[in-house]
């Protein structure tokens, strides 16, 4: 119960960072759980948060060659960091 709680308490901090960083008007969260769910690691978990706006695509890069968010991971690195 303790690591649902700290993941969720995570979950909502990440959410305030990304919401006062870049301004998302909704976001997509989710989970990979087993491996017929994807998991790469079958004990390990952790949380997908998708930050979205209006008119932007509905598939992740892997999927359909197409950038969520047109910008190098070094640089949302950057932006984001001090916020945790």
């Amino acid at each position: 119960r303790d690591t649902i709680n700290e993941l969720m308490s995570l979950c909502q901090k990440s959410i305030s960072v990304l919401k006062k960083k870049i301004n998302p008007q909704g976001f997509n969260i989710g989970a990979n759980i087993g491996k017929v769910g994807g998991a790469g690691i079958l004990e390990h978990i952790h949380l997908h948060i998708v930050p979205r706006w209006q008119g932007d695509t509905n598939f992740m890069p892997v999927i359909s060659d197409t950038k969520v968010m047109p910008q190098y991971l070094s640089e949302t690195y950057d932006l984001l960091k001090a916020g945790f």
